[in-house]
């Protein structure tokens, strides 16, 4: 599998010659649950992007870590930095790929924090503004899960899982099993309508926001394979846009 840091100069050089395509797996530090490592939403991006680099040519760069985490920041362990912070990196970095002949950029990301991909979103938007060679495609790996689902509606049992609950515990199970710590209970945060709160531990305690009992690791397994696959038809169609 290429992944970029752990390429030659030659070894990277050649991988140039077959693919100008780079997948940047995205997360956040940030807590999941009593169960789940806080590394959780970095390690489902980096999975996928892994399998799709067994599937197609592709350069995988290494993930970065560091996201927006607003309604999970007052929980211990999670580190959440700026909008413009991650904005100015993505920029720097992409950059950089574009000028290492890379003119397909593929960000994936793993949180979904709304603020957090919105950041993504706009440093992709400004990159295509200043590199006219340059494509870019960012994928929010719920709303590609989503899809999964709505073709595979037996996959996911809870309704409404979005956060350390059956899904990516059952990922987790799946990719990472050594660091899963058994399961936890279920939890259905109520945060105010309309009205921002500064203590947000006060409405959602455990840090679950779904179910993880029904997860199994093979349920993860098939979630990983069906978003890889539909992550290289993405792929398939950026390198084929004529967009400019």
């Amino acid at each position: 599998m290429a992944q970029w840091e752990n390429l030659t100069m030659p070894g990277i050089e050649a991988l140039g010659r077959q693919t100008q395509t780079v997948i940047l797996p995205l997360g956040s530090l940030e807590e999941h649950g009593p169960h789940l490592p806080l590394g959780t939403d970095t390690f489902h991006a980096m999975e996928v992007a892994r399998r799709v680099a067994r599937l197609r040519p592709v350069l995988v760069a290494p993930p970065l870590f560091y996201g927006m985490c607003r309604s999970t920041r007052e929980h211990p362990g999670t580190v959440s930095i700026s909008g413009d912070a991650l904005r100015t990196l993505l920029l720097a970095v992409g950059r950089e790929f574009c000028r290492q002949g890379m003119r397909h950029l593929v960000f994936i990301s793993g949180h979904a924090g709304g603020t957090h991909i919105s950041a993504i979103l706009e440093a992709g938007e400004q990159l295509l503004a200043e590199l006219p060679e340059v494509r870019v495609a960012v994928v929010n790996l719920l709303e590609l899960l989503r899809e999964v689902v709505a073709e595979q509606p037996d996959l996911v049992k809870t309704r409404g899982d979005s956060h350390a609950g059956e899904v990516e515990t059952a990922i987790m199970m799946a990719a990472y099993p050594d660091l899963v710590r058994g399961t936890a209970p279920e939890e259905w945060p109520k945060f105010p309508k309309y009205v921002l709160v500064r203590n947000k531990r006060r409405y959602w305690p455990g840090g679950v926001w779904g179910n993880p009992a029904p997860a199994t690791a093979a349920q993860g397994e098939a979630i990983l394979a069906a978003e890889a696959d539909r992550l290289s038809l993405v792929i398939s169609s950026l390198e084929e846009s004529d967009d400019r």
